[in-house]
């Protein structure tokens, strides 16, 4: 009898492709950015500790008119801070447009508005985006107390309910001489700083901190700023 010969192997298969998963999540720098994740509150330390805000990871809203030193007092401030931080000036953003660029001065209109809430958005954005990535952000905006939907509420809308408010106001001829020394659209008529000045006068019984710089050097209003912020983490303002 003939011995049977060897067995041939079963015919190999290739594992059928599996199928595909869901798009990987949109991540931004090296950390992952939680979608629509609104900054929350610095968690507060104990009642025997003072709140550094030096060292805190914060989100801040540097408020004021024309001239009262928003630009400079926040850059100075992310400058001298001991953590990573940011500066988002909404003006820089909304000059990004070259090409077909709305000015408010020349008459606030459609477009000019559109323009607005558009950079307010981006900048909203950009600072979910630092803070996502372990870098605080201090955001300046001359935002009116009476348009609080498009102003104070839309930047709380667009960072989150633990954006820290602050009002800078130094008194209208501070105003006007600073804004004499400015240049090209940044400088507005003597009449527009004194009526944009007055809106912001609404912030006073607001319950915001207000710092009234009008004898305060860049530092010296950093520091005080400092010591606003640290009240504001250890009692957060009701806005």
């Amino acid at each position: 009898m003939t011995p049977p010969g060897p067995v041939p192997p079963a015919p190999h298969h290739a594992p059928a492709p599996a199928p595909p998963g869901p798009p990987p999540p949109e991540t931004t720098g090296h950390v992952q950015l939680p979608p629509g994740g609104p900054v929350t509150m610095p968690s507060t330390p104990p009642a025997a500790a003072s709140p550094d805000p030096t060292t805190t990871t914060l989100a801040v809203l540097l408020i004021g008119p024309a001239g009262a030193g928003k630009t400079s007092v926040a850059k100075y401030w992310a400058d001298h801070r001991r953590v990573p931080t940011a500066h988002i000036s909404l003006d820089d953003v909304r000059e990004w447009v070259r090409s077909g660029f709305a000015d408010p001065q020349s008459g606030w209109n459609d477009n000019s508005e559109a323009q607005y809430r558009l950079a307010r958005r981006t900048c909203g954005f950009a600072a979910r985006n630092f803070l996502a990535n372990g870098i605080s952000c201090i955001l300046d905006d001359a935002v009116f107390p009476d348009r609080p939907v498009v102003g104070l509420g839309g930047w709380k809308r667009h960072v989150g309910p633990g954006l820290l408010p602050v009002v800078l106001l130094p008194g209208l001829e501070i105003v006007l001489e600073r804004n004499a020394e400015r240049s090209g659209n940044r400088r507005l008529t003597d009449e527009e700083v004194a009526r944009i000045h007055g809106r912001m006068a609404g912030w006073y019984g607001s319950g915001l901190p207000i710092i009234d710089n009008s004898q305060l050097d860049v530092p010296q209003t950093a520091q005080v700023l400092n010591d606003v912020l640290s009240r504001s983490i250890a009692s957060p303002p009701n806005w």
